[in-house]
């Protein structure tokens, strides 16, 4: 052995002694296509033991083991990566898959580069393959594409570098309607989902920053023009080695759509419950003070909606027996509704009217209160009075009656009429004594409101209250019972001295 083959020997030895511990597999080939040599992190990353097991040549190499391309596409022969350094090609980073081809399931990532060495006269001595395992980044890499694609959760990846979306998952294009090329490729500034926020400029400046973008309610763009409510947030990641940005969505448009529909459900009952025409009120359920009136309801108690707003029904004492509105009050704290109960109202003016009541406790905004209807049946018993009456007018000539048809008219009186209180005229009101002084002296109710300067409807209201007090159901009657008692028109209205009796 001459010298020069000696001293090449001799650093090729050296040679292989320092890439020997290389974490990257290194594979030597000599320009006869043999592979001459193979460290230990090249054989392991073939899932072989010895250089036979590589196939001994570039030949046997292609034979032992099958290569294709990420998309699955196989390799040519002549693209086999031992190929092209026998060529004399150099390359970088070309990613491939291989198996061995008595096993096809088995599978490794490599990436791989070629390093032609040449002789003192420039002619290729040594061709090199140099070898780096990719196998676990890209499984990596492949379980978190899946479980990104799979997430319901809308997301969007862009690179930090150029600000470019990368990834887009099938929760954001169900969200939005955008396809998957309408997305990726486009900046975070032409397709800007930090749109409508408060602090958009912030966002994008911690996007080119690959800083955390902290959640903010924005707009996402829709195919048609139009924007989605959503709160997006941003977290720096790392993909594929480069830098970029998870974009995460919570979208808030059923929230908006929801509030919408209670919005619009709150004003059809505002409307309703102002426009009603029959009594409304609602109070709180823990003290009974009134919340609001509607206006059906100021016109039947004389109260305004501002001398209402804030005092308890007791405090003003809108209810004529406290033991009834005591009663009626127990039944809501316990849960129970009212339909229909009879309860007197005392007006404003000190008059009594005849109401049903019911009331059911309901819940706005998030507290619980009563919503209160109250029907005024003044009228109705007024007009049952008077159907009273004359059936007593009839039966005071029944000469012309079958016995059947008396006893049918005298059960219903029995049943409708309720026997008048025994009162006297210390126990009417100074409102009340003017009222019957007038009724006594043939006065209307319009002669009475031209009078006294009261509405027609507040004369009415203190007619009924008197007729019930007193025990009658006619103007007669009442006339009858006021000079019985000395009480005369002159006296109402001149302030002359009530009788005593």
């Amino acid at each position: 052995m001459d010298a020069p083959d000696a001293a090449i020997k001799t650093d090729r030895a050296a040679l292989q002694q320092v890439i020997a511990g290389l974490t990257d597999g290194v594979i030597l080939v000599e320009p006869d296509q043999s592979i001459s040599w193979a460290n230990v992190a090249a054989l392991a990353m073939h899932g072989v033991q010895s250089l036979d097991g590589l196939g001994g040549s570039v030949d046997g190499y292609r034979r032992t083991f099958r290569l294709r391309f990420r998309n699955n596409h196989p390799l040519p022969e002549e693209k086999y990566p031992l190929d092209r350094v026998v060529a004399g090609e150099t390359f970088d980073d070309v990613t491939v898959e291989v198996s061995p081809a008595a096993d096809p399931d088995t599978t490794w990532v490599h990436t791989l580069r070629s390093l032609v060495v040449v002789d003192r006269a420039g002619e290729p001595e040594l061709l090199v393959l140099i070898v780096k395992d990719e196998t676990e980044r890209f499984e990596a890499e492949d379980r978190f594409e899946s479980a990104f694609n799979a997430n319901p959760a809308p997301a969007l990846i862009c690179r930090v570098s150029d600000q470019i979306y990368v990834r887009v998952n099938q929760g954001f294009m169900d969200m939005t309607g955008h396809d998957r090329s309408a997305v990726v490729g486009q900046s975070v500034r032409a397709f800007d989902v930090f749109s409508g926020a408060e602090r958009r400029d912030l966002a994008h400046e911690r996007i080119a920053e690959g800083r955390a973008v902290t959640q903010m309610e924005a707009e996402v763009p829709l195919p048609d023009g139009t924007g989605r409510a959503v709160i997006v947030a941003g977290q720096p990641i790392d993909v594929g080695g480069e830098p970029c940005m998870l974009f995460t969505f919570a979208d808030l448009e059923p929230r908006r759509k929801a509030e919408t529909s209670l919005r619009k459900s709150e004003e059809r009952f505002s409307k309703s419950f102002r426009l009603s025409p029959v009594a409304e009120a609602i109070t709180r359920l823990a003290d009974h003070a009134f919340m609001e009136v509607n206006r059906a309801f100021e016109a039947l108690s004389g109260y305004s909606d501002v001398e209402l707003t804030g005092r308890a029904a007791a405090d003003i004492r809108l209810w004529a027996d406290p033991a009834a509105r005591r009663t009626i009050e127990g039944a809501l704290k316990e849960g129970r509704g009212v339909q229909n109960a009879p309860l007197a109202m005392r007006t404003k003016d000190g008059a009594d009217v005849d109401c049903l009541v019911s009331a059911e406790t309901v819940e706005i905004n998030e507290e619980d209160c009563v919503l209160w209807v109250v029907q005024d049946v003044t009228e109705r018993k007024k007009t049952e009075d008077e159907l009273i009456a004359a059936i007593e007018s009839v039966m005071a000539d029944t000469s012309w009656f079958s016995r059947t048809v008396v006893e049918k008219l005298a059960n219903l009186r029995q049943t409708s009429r309720k026997p008048g209180p025994g009162v006297g005229v210390g126990d009417l009101t100074e409102r009340e004594r003017q009222i019957l002084g007038l009724i006594s002296e043939g006065c209307d109710n319009v002669t009475m409101s031209d009078r006294l300067g009261l509405s027609t409807n507040t004369v009415r209201n203190h007619v009924a209250s008197l007729f019930r007090k007193i025990g009658v159901n006619r103007r007669a009657a009442a006339v009858v019972w006021a000079r019985e008692r000395g009480v005369t028109g002159e006296a109402a209205i001149k302030g002359k001295p009530w009788p005593s009796a």
